[in-house]
């Protein structure tokens, strides 16, 4: 006997090898997802804070609470979170996923990335986040945010990664850019992958409203590493700084050829880069430090300075080419 007994058969066969695949694909993925939440909720914390002050509300109420997430990342007790989110909080109060609540204390943190370092003397050793490489992400990798929505308990949100390196106002960051759902009091809380490791944590949202729509932020697990561990050591971040300014990657001819440079959009009249080296918006960079003007240098020519460093620059103001040794200044305040 035949197996297929005409053309109609056969396509009817294939569709079902089709969806069976397809069923099988998204069952896997479904257990992956509860595979890695299992694994990285314990790591995740309800962050409540008090405020010496009260602050008034939309609706005519007051409040002095302040609501988010943490990040487990020793053994004994050091949580990363927003600094918003405990910002100004005379009370900081943090609640396990046990059940359990312990006070906290502000070790340190960095406005820049809006990073703070708490510290709970808990009684058993907690479970810290297990971290993944942030720099090999790859724009459509699935990734599941958890944190503490609207204060309503621990909550999990999927999604892709929709950008890397965003700088959303600030040139020293590359956050990443995610759809999965971000709200109030997801701030702090974990952006993990299918593994359930831990690739950043979620900072901010891109919103007309307030709440969710559609892209929120994280700030990448190697650069939160390397702050928290600086902070842990010292107190606070040194590194250095040449002004608030913003940049795009800009396609241009230059001597009838086609190149690449790092156009300011932006440039506050304060700090280095403003007051040594007569840049303005509009003026494009051409090198940092004798490399391609790439948005990867810039950040890492950042990272990689300390306060009292040159950075040099190479700069195309109209039709003149200057070059420019930026003296690097500790971050104000």
């Amino acid at each position: 006997m035949k197996f297929f007994n005409n053309k109609l058969s056969r396509v009817n066969f294939l569709i079902l090898i089709g969806i069976l695949a397809y069923l099988y694909t998204n069952m896997s993925n479904v257990d992956g997802y509860v595979e890695a939440i299992s694994k990285a909720s314990p790591s995740v914390i309800n962050i409540n804070s008090k405020k010496n002050i009260e602050t008034r509300m939309l609706n005519g109420k007051s409040s002095n609470k302040l609501i988010g997430s943490g990040i487990v990342i020793s053994k004994d007790g050091y949580i990363v979170t927003n600094l918003h989110v405990i910002d100004g909080a005379k009370i900081i109060e943090v609640e396990l996923d046990d059940g359990q609540v312990y006070s906290a204390t502000l070790i340190g943190f960095d406005e820049r990335s809006d990073l703070a370092v708490i510290k709970i003397q808990p009684t058993d050793d907690l479970k810290p986040m297990e971290p993944s490489n942030s720099s090999s992400v790859q724009i459509g990798d699935q990734v599941i945010a958890i944190g503490n929505a609207f204060g309503l308990g621990k909550t999990f949100t999927s999604g892709i990664i929709s950008a890397t390196g965003r700088d959303y106002g600030n040139p020293y960051l590359e956050l990443i850019q995610t759809d999965a759902a971000i709200n109030p009091g997801n701030s702090g809380g974990a952006l993990i992958n299918h593994k359930g490791n831990l690739i950043g944590m979620n900072t901010r949202i891109f919103s007309k409203t307030g709440s969710y729509a559609g892209i929120g932020f994280a700030l990448p697990t190697n650069k939160l590493i390397d702050i928290a561990s600086e902070i842990i050591q010292f107190g606070s971040v040194k590194r250095s700084w040449i002004g608030d300014f913003r940049v795009k990657l800009k396609r241009f001819s230059y001597h009838n050829k086609i190149t690449f440079g790092l156009e300011i959009l932006e440039l506050k009249e304060y700090g280095p880069l403003f007051d040594q080296g007569n840049i303005k918006p509009g003026s494009i960079i051409l090198s940092i430090n004798s490399q391609v003007p790439s948005w990867e240098n810039l950040i890492n020519a950042l990272n990689n300075s300390f306060p009292g460093d040159e950075i040099n620059f190479q700069v195309l103001n109209g039709s003149d080419v200057k070059d420019f040794k930026i003296i690097t200044e500790a971050y104000p305040g």
